[in-house]
Formats: structure tokens, C-alpha cells, sequence
């Protein structure tokens, strides 16, 4: 025990020197007085969020339209404040950040109430999000013959869970609100293997089969009723940079995928002037830089299989 406290007495100098190291390298500690955005509540919002999307599949079972409206009001009047506290968060750190100011100097902004104006106006969007979705769910079922009901995919499958996470922080991107999209986003991806910005334009009736390892960029344009498999990538080409060789940000740098159109496993669709012609397909392992017109199957040749006994 004496040894163990001995082993111990060097813990203050270990502190000590940590905390000097967050005054040498401020870059990664936020040490300010005003708090950011948390993780765990927006992750618990997330799980309001798709109890209110998906009753009766998430926590609260015995739902019926005799207490479904006391349940989902009783959802939204809490959820309404902790988005709006979050939202509020998030977008005074980010106008400090850009104006290079304190929180005791912003003066001229109501951040309060502007973070309540969107979280209403994203509420609003709730009804017409639920369309969207029902329509996703019937693609996967219509998409996978192994699915044996919608029931199934509303609770199993990980491109479902992907797709609604994204849609939700797609809303919020659009109503420009810093940093809660993306880190919807990244939890997503640690969720479901599934790897899309929140920026991405995602048409309805989407379908991603089976799922881990996809990735789609922010500024990708996706038309209704695709289906993509596990592992395509719909990213970028080499990023363009200015005379000070820093990037160009705000371009459009990920490829359009066109109505009706599948992507088989391991694809790779890459640059912003990429144009997928609507109902094509492209094949699995295909790697593909330039636009294909509508009705083209892209293929690559399969290496030849070669068979001799076993020794």
C-alpha cells in the first residue's frame, strides 16, 4: 500500500503539467465560459426525435391514438427546449468564432430567440419528414427480398437508422445551424458504419442495402428511388486550392446520382462534375471519374477464375 501511495504522490505533477499544455496548445480545449453544444444531448434528441418519427418501435410500447397525442406533445414541449438550448449554443460559439470575439461581447444578436425560431420551424417540417421516411422504408422492402416486413426494417436495418439520422440533419444544415448536423452525423456513422455529411441531397424512395462502410460527400446529389450497396463511395476528386494553396471550399464536388439508378458493392463514384444518367447501373469494384448517360450499365472485366486440384 505504501508503495502504491508513493506510485501516486507524482499525480499533481502530472496534472500540473497538463494543464500548461492546454495553455501552450489552445487549438483543442475550450475553456471559456460559454458552453458548447453537448454530445449527450444531442444524442438524446436524436432518440426523442425517432420516437416521435417512429412511434411504438422505440421506447414507449401500449401506444395508441387514445394517449399517442399526450405522448408526442409531452416529447416535443421537452425536446423544444433542450434543441432550442443546443441550437443557441452552437450558433453563438460559431459567431465567435468568426468574429474573433468573447461571450461577454456579444451584445448585438438574440441568439436565444433565434435558436427558438428554427427549432420550431424544424419541428414543423416533422409531418412531411415521416412522409419522406415511409417512403424509404417501402424502398428497402421493395429492394430486399430478404426482408420479411416493414416492421423488420423499421427495427433492424442499419440503412433505415442511416437514411433517417441524415434526412433529420439534413433539416438542420439547411437552416445553416452549426456543428449539431455533423455531430448527428458522426454519430450516425459510429452507429451504422454508414458515412454521410449532412450537406448530401438525398432524394425519397432511397435504399442503402446492408450498408457498412459507404460514404457520401457533403455536396452529392441524389435523385429519388436509388439503391447503393455496402462500401460505395460517392466522394471527391483532388481538392482544388487558391494562390496561398489553401482550399477552395463551396464548390460542388461530388458526383449527381440520377433517378432510378443502383450502385453495387465496393463502386467508387468520385468528382462534381460526375453525372450518373438516370436508371443506370454500375457494377461492383467499378471506379468511375466521368458522366455515364441515362439506361448504361458500366461494368469492369472480371479477371479470369483459374481451378486445379488441391495438392
Amino acid at each position: 500500500m505504501a508503495s502504491d501511495f508513493r506510485r501516486k504522490e507524482i499525480l499533481p505533477d502530472i496534472t500540473e503539467q497538463i494543464v500548461q499544455s492546454y495553455h501552450e496548445i489552445g487549438s483543442i480545449n475550450h475553456l471559456g465560459h460559454c458552453p458548447l453544444p453537448s454530445y449527450s444531448d444531442i444524442i438524446e434528441l436524436i432518440a426523442d426525435l425517432k420516437e416521435v418519427l417512429y412511434p411504438g418501435y422505440r421506447r414507449r410500447q401500449n401506444l395508441h391514438f387514445g394517449n399517442v397525442t399526450y405522448h408526442v406533445g409531452d416529447i416535443l414541449d421537452n425536446m423544444h427546449d433542450r434543441m432550442t438550448q443546443q441550437i443557441c449554443r452552437a450558433s453563438r460559439h460559431d459567431y465567435m468564432t468568426k468574429s474573433e470575439t468573447d461571450c461577454e461581447n456579444v451584445v448585438d444578436r438574440d441568439f436565444e430567440a433565434e435558436a427558438q425560431d428554427i427549432t420550431i420551424d424544424f419541428l414543423k417540417c416533422l409531418p412531411s419528414l415521416r412522409s419522406v421516411l415511409a417512403k424509404d422504408v417501402q424502398a428497402a422492402f421493395d429492394g430486399d427480398p430478404a426482408a420479411a416486413n416493414l416492421d423488420e426494417i423499421i427495427f433492424c436495418y442499419p440503412g433505415l437508422e442511416a437514411i433517417t439520422l441524415h434526412r433529420i440533419a439534413h433539416e438542420l444544415y439547411r437552416r445553416k445551424v452549426p456543428y449539431i448536423p455533423r455531430m448527428m452525423a458522426e454519430w450516425s456513422h459510429s452507429q451504422t458504419g454508414i458515412d454521410i455529411h449532412p450537406g448530401a441531397t438525398i432524394g425519397e424512395s432511397f435504399f442503402i442495402d446492408h450498408g457498412t462502410g459507404v460514404v457520401i460527400g457533403e455536396t452529392c446529389e441524389i435523385h429519388p428511388h436509388v439503391k447503393i450497396y455496402q462500401g460505395v463511395t460517392l466522394g471527391a476528386l483532388s481538392f482544388p486550392k487558391d494562390g496561398e494553396g489553401k482550399l477552395i471550399r463551396g464548390q460542388k464536388r461530388h458526383p449527381t446520382i440520377g433517378e432510378g439508378v443502383v450502385i453495387y458493392a465496393n463502386a467508387t463514384v468520385l468528382g462534381g462534375n460526375t453525372v450518373v444518367g438516370a436508371n443506370s447501373i454500375i457494377g461492383a469494384s467499378v471506379s468511375l471519374m466521368k458522366s455515364v448517360p441515362p439506361n448504361t450499365m458500366v461494368t469492369i472485366e472480371k479477371p479470369s477464375l483459374k481451378f486445379r486440384e488441391a495438392s
